[in-house]
């Protein structure tokens, strides 16, 4: 982990940059979380712990993120121009965002008025609390087993098994993912199409109604169904929120240099 922040100071991607009011994100991808950051966590300093997960895990939501707003401005840019109608990357999208279930679907203007509404970000500083919280810093068995950062899941049979699964829920998993980034974009697109985040997308729609940035403290407000904890869940991701400073999240931005991999080491 010590080569870790090493790149970390090395890049000026630091606490102290951060406390100076530097909001610049480089663009870091974690190729897979390693069996011995469990072990690690143990005893190195929590300092250390929050400083590595914080910032690995924010670079990856700002860059899903980014990806998120490109397929916005195409999406506001052609309903602008009203370039809809046989528009086959608009119908992709569609699909994508679960508004229609195939292509050939016609799209009308409340299919629209949805698209937009669940084509957009999710504020950092709530993907980083929520991130913290589902895999206890990125050391829980799913983390470690399938860079799982979210605690989606699975009911397709292939997911990862609870050590006690409830019987009334049916044969359910939890969602295993090639890397970290992935595990954040279907997090994001979860929260973008579940019916159960429908008050989140809709408190979101406001703030850009007002021309406003969404917040991810109020936006955590409305996602006491994400955990079977309810309303305690929501103040669990404001405390995390509230001690870690991470409202100042919301205003970080990509730095316009390319990507850093970071694999650990066998």
């Amino acid at each position: 982990y010590n080569d870790v922040l090493n790149l970390f100071n090395e890049i000026g991607y630091t606490a102290e940059q951060w406390q100076s009011g530097i909001r610049e994100i480089p663009r870091i991808e974690l190729t897979h979380i390693p069996q011995r950051w469990q072990e690690q966590t143990q005893t190195i300093p929590v300092s250390d712990k929050k400083n590595i997960f914080f910032r690995l895990a924010g670079s990856g939501i700002l860059q899903s993120n980014e990806r998120i707003l490109n397929e916005r401005k195409r999406l506001l840019d052609s309903i602008k121009k009203k370039d809809i109608e046989n528009n086959e990357w608009i119908a992709a999208l569609a699909v994508k965002y679960k508004v229609i279930k195939q292509e050939s679907d016609k799209l009308d203007n409340q299919a629209l008025i949805q698209l937009r509404h669940r084509v957009d970000i999710v504020p950092p500083s709530l993907a980083l609390a929520q991130a913290a919280e589902e895999s206890g810093w990125g050391t829980s068995r799913f983390a470690i087993k399938g860079n799982s950062l979210f605690g989606q899941w699975d009911f397709s049979g292939q997911g990862m098994k609870p050590k006690e699964q409830r019987a009334n829920l049916g044969n359910y998993g939890i969602a295993a993912f090639e890397s970290p980034e992935a595990s954040i974009e279907a997090y994001m697109l979860n929260l973008n199409t579940h019916r159960a985040y429908r008050r989140m997308r809709q408190k979101r729609a406001v703030f850009r109604q007002q021309n406003k940035q969404p917040t991810g403290w109020d936006l955590a407000k409305t996602l006491d169904k994400y955990s079977e904890r309810g309303a305690d869940y929501v103040k669990s991701l404001h405390a995390i929120m509230r001690y870690n400073k991470l409202n100042d999240a919301d205003q970080a931005h990509l730095w316009d240099k390319g990507k850093i991999i970071v694999t650990p080491a066998p």
